[in-house]
């Protein structure tokens, strides 16, 4: 169904401003508390009306992730864009867990990027 796309590939490919799609598949109030550079936020509930618009093309490289390697959203939501036919979907299935243990800085909507509370 999807594969897996790790930290170092995922926080390089970000940084390169590579033409993907990162998906935040939690509500909207985690979202804003805090996601992934560049992320977007796509909930479960609204996930087939939105994806059109952020990835027009089956071809588009899209990847989802939520709070923590325990989340299933981010499955859920992989199965849901194989099912709509969109073949280059990875999970970061970390999620922002792994992101802040790694030390590296959220976003929060309309404000740069924020440190990492240790």
């Amino acid at each position: 169904m999807s594969n897996e796309i790790g930290l170092e590939e995922l926080s390089e490919r970000i940084g390169r401003g590579e033409g993907l799609v990162v998906a935040e598949v939690l509500p909207a109030a985690y979202y804003e508390a805090g996601h992934l550079p560049g992320a977007v936020n796509l909930p479960l509930d609204g996930l087939e009306r939105s994806i059109a618009r952020l990835a027009p093309s089956r071809e588009t490289a899209i990847v989802v992730y939520c709070s923590g390697p325990t989340c299933r959203n981010s499955h859920a939501a992989a199965a849901r864009l194989a099912a709509l036919g969109y073949g280059a979907v990875r999970v970061f299935a970390g999620g922002k867990a792994a992101w802040r243990d790694a030390g590296l800085a959220l976003e929060r909507p309309a404000a740069a990027a924020v440190e990492v509370q240790r």
